[in-house]
């Protein structure tokens, strides 16, 4: 091949092309995703010297009073040793990989993506994105529902950069804000704000900021010093998923006076 075309795939023109298709897009943390990574060779012979999968969100955060987007690393997975493609060579390399259990869920503005890599050295690496939909777990899933039938409505979803005493393994966690426009904290609460910290046991630790209505001078002074923030910390587990919603609002009612 002709020192003009290596130069060419140097820039990424004529080079390796890569394209992962996946078996399913919808997924709960914790289950598999399976798919395959497919590689076309270029015009000229390229080393690969490594191939990965990373799992992608967006966060806010924080910084001189201001708040800004920004990429955040889930988990990465290399997929291969390094190998030599031909010129126009297809290869077929499948994968397997568990979502870690701590991956957001797909809600208002959080969007998750899988993104595939090629390290070719001295070349322009090339890469595709796809994205995913992470649903709700069933015990996940029993805590949004038991807050939506006690009159909750979600406001809004979205991760942000996690304050030093919430912080596990990612730089970030996802916050459910739920206003109530009925049921029985409508005009005792302003808000509830929900996040998940689910454990590698398959228990789920959840944390919830009980926000209540400022009442009367008092209650103007309590907001204005967020004395009328409670945070709740406890744990469920499957078993607790058929009492989810007496759990919940039981405990939500010692806090919403």
């Amino acid at each position: 091949m002709s020192f003009f075309n290596k130069v060419l795939a140097s820039v990424g023109i004529g080079s390796a092309k890569v394209d992962t298709k996946l078996e399913r897009d919808t997924v709960t943390p914790g289950e598999a995703l399976k798919g395959v990574v497919e590689i076309t060779g270029g015009n000229t012979e390229q080393k690969i010297d490594d191939i990965y999968l990373s799992l992608n969100t967006t966060y806010i955060k924080e910084s001189d009073d201001k708040k800004y987007t920004v990429s955040g690393l889930i988990d990465r997975f290399r997929l291969a040793e390094s190998f030599t493609l031909a010129a126009n060579e297809r290869k077929e390399i499948p994968f397997t990989f568990n979502l870690p259990s701590d991956t957001p869920l797909s809600f208002g503005k959080t969007k998750i993506w899988v993104a595939t890599g090629l390290d070719i050295k001295n070349a322009v690496d090339p890469t595709d994105q796809d994205f995913i939909r992470v649903v709700p777990n069933p015990l996940m899933d029993s805590v949004l529902n038991a807050v939506s039938n006690m009159g909750f409505r979600l406001r809004e979803a979205e991760c942000e950069q996690a304050p030093n005493r919430l912080r596990h393994r990612l730089p970030f966690i996802q916050e459910f804000e739920f206003v109530p426009v009925s049921g029985p904290f409508r005009g005792r609460l302003d808000e509830l704000e929900v996040v998940f910290f689910p454990q590698p046991s398959g228990e789920t630790e959840i944390l919830i900021q009980v926000d209540r209505k400022a009442r009367g001078l008092g209650g103007f002074l309590a907001e204005a010093l967020e004395m009328d923030e409670t945070y709740v910390r406890f744990t469920v587990t499957n078993g607790d998923i058929p009492y989810m919603q007496q759990k919940l609002q039981s405990m939500i009612a010692k806090y919403a006076n």
